[in-house]
């Protein structure tokens, strides 16, 4: 007999959306968008910001503004979305339909603990005595990985890490066995390890529990090693759709291609880094640099010192990108506000050009500060909000005096051109612009006073894949052309392999394993290292990509 030729029964289908158009007055942000999500199925939806995900399940799960206008039909867990009323959709959510939202600091309250939190949202559907809820919630807290779930329990969010703050967030979701749950990139401002734990929980909940998912994500390499089917978004409509290998290795519509194109593929990525002279002078060396915190509070309150850094040493020549890599609380960001001297080490020397960074003063400390510059890595914080794009990328010409206002005016439009964003922007606010645009404003700013050195701390983690790229060939030309180095800190080791030239892996503080990004990357020494590798979302699916060879760009 052939194989097809019985008929095996299919699952049911507990999400259809068929014809989806969202508009708001002329503009529509969704059209025509159709799929389904089968019972114990993962459906991921990939695209960049503003591609329309965020507003699709938005309207299933009923949460759009009223100002939207919606036309098409959604079905989800047997209730007809777009008929029904508010009492049914609360009826709907965290019941049958739930939902584990991208930031846990927004999403729980700084003021509640944690544990009553997730307690509520297993009590609402039901009726539970306070002891019972209470059980419960320890008990969803315990499956969604969360250890020592008892003591959790009555901390605030303050007192968890990003990691278990989204734990929690995925306990809320999964506590009444939803049949479909919608994840709004739940693991994307996480460190890899915490994400790959936190992922691999999710699935053994899911798959315990019979859920089906629908995963929102940037990421196609988490997506089609998470996924059994990914559909792909641009411009408010779906490109592509179909069974993840099938849309990794075989795309067919251009877009999919541009976003496997832009994803770092290790070895045989685009980005190639500028050769580091041998000869090149060590601008930055930080030399056994340790940082302690000491206690804090009285009496019992009093809390234990606390060891950052300890033993820390690296180089950063003229021209070069040093990579510094590890999870949260590695000590990575306080070795990059050493470098900055917006922390003072409590051990150790840091030279820059030869001269002790910790005795700078007066003259001697403003030259330092116009030769080393920050990148940080949120675009929306990093900006003040009330001022202009032109005065915000001005603002070091006239902190260092550098210019007239005339001579200044057009620097900044040569700023704003050499990171590739228009002088129209000028006079723009932050509020108006994209994240990629507001980081290309800040690397405009840093570049402003014309320096040696920049540190970017993590300076394309919020961003999309497609913008992420061209941030990283934006910082990749401008050090081709005028020479610049770069002190970079990054979990993300795609990125990191894309545009370094050396790496340094930290973990608790000290330095596990250092050399080439080559060597480092290809033939890790430390376990840490190899746990890091492995742990990278979709890193065998992209290798694979890799040597089989990207799909070629037709619009290109």
């Amino acid at each position: 007999m052939h194989r097809g030729s019985i008929t095996e029964p299919q699952p049911e289908v507990v999400l259809s959306v068929d014809g989806l158009t969202v508009a708001y007055s002329d503009t529509e942000v969704v059209r025509n968008a159709s799929f389904t999500v089968r019972a114990g199925e993962t459906v991921a939806i990939v695209g960049e910001s503003g591609s329309g995900k965020s507003t699709m399940t938005g309207a299933i799960l009923g949460l759009l503004p009223r100002t939207a206008s919606v036309s098409g039909t959604i079905t989800a867990c047997g209730t007809v979305v777009t008929e029904a009323t508010e009492r049914d959709m609360r009826a709907l959510r965290g019941s049958q339909l739930a939902y584990v939202p991208q930031d846990p600091m927004s999403n729980l309250n700084p003021v509640l603990r944690v544990g009553p939190q997730v307690a509520e949202a297993g009590g609402v559907h039901r009726s539970q005595t306070r002891a019972e809820a209470r059980t419960r919630a320890v008990v969803a807290l315990e499956r969604a990985g969360l250890a020592e779930a008892e003591s959790r329990y009555r901390q605030f969010p303050h007192q968890l890490s990003g990691g278990m703050r989204q734990r929690s967030l995925i306990a809320m979701g999964m506590i009444n066995d939803p049949t479909l749950l919608i994840a709004d990139e739940p693991t994307s401002a996480l460190d890899v390890t915490v994400q790959r734990v936190i992922l691999d929980n999710l699935a053994d909940l899911v798959a315990r529990s019979g859920t089906s998912v629908l995963l929102v994500t940037h990421d196609l390499g988490l997506a089609a090693e998470r996924a059994d089917r990914v559909i792909v978004m641009r411009g408010g409509e779906i490109v592509e759709q179909g069974p993840s290998r099938e849309v990794l290795f075989a795309p067919t519509a251009a877009y999919t291609r541009q976003l496997i194109g832009a994803a770092p593929v290790g070895r045989t990525a685009a980005r190639v880094p500028r050769p580091v002279p041998e000869d090149a002078p060590v601008l930055l060396a930080l030399e056994n640099v340790g940082k302690v915190y000491p206690p804090r509070g009285h009496g019992s309150r009093r809390t234990a010192a606390v060891s950052a850094i300890a033993g820390v040493s690296l180089e950063v020549r003229a021209g070069q990108t040093l990579a510094v890599v590890g999870e949260s609380g590695s000590g990575k960001s306080t070795a990059a506000n050493i470098a900055l001297k917006l922390t003072e080490p409590s051990s150790g020397v840091v030279r820059f050009d030869g001269a002790d960074v910790t005795r700078l003063r007066g003259p001697a400390l403003t030259a330092f500060r116009r030769r080393v510059q920050p990148i940080f890595q949120d675009p929306y914080a990093s900006l003040d909000p009330m001022s202009t794009v032109g005065r915000i990328v001005e603002e070091p010409l006239r902190a260092f005096r550098i210019g007239d206002a005339r001579s200044r005016e057009e620097r900044v439009r040569e700023l704003l051109d050499l990171v590739g964003l228009p002088s129209a922007l000028l006079e723009r606010a932050p509020s108006e612009l994209s994240g990629g645009q507001r980081q290309r404003v800040a690397i405009a700013r840093a570049l402003a006073p014309e320096p040696e050195l920049i540190v970017c701390d993590e300076p394309v983690s919020a961003l999309d894949v497609l913008v992420q790229a061209t941030v990283l060939d934006v910082l990749q030309r401008i050090q081709s052309d005028l020479g610049v180095a770069y002190l970079f800190i990054s979990h993300d080791l795609g990125v990191v392999e894309s545009i370094a030239h050396d790496v340094v892996v930290m973990t608790g503080g000290t330095v596990v394993e250092r050399g080439t990004v080559g060597d480092v990357f290809t033939d890790p020494q430390a376990d840490y290292t190899r746990a890091l590798l492995d742990a990278v979302p979709g890193r065998s699916l992209i290798d694979e990509l890799a040597l089989r060879g990207r799909p070629a760009d037709p619009s290109s």
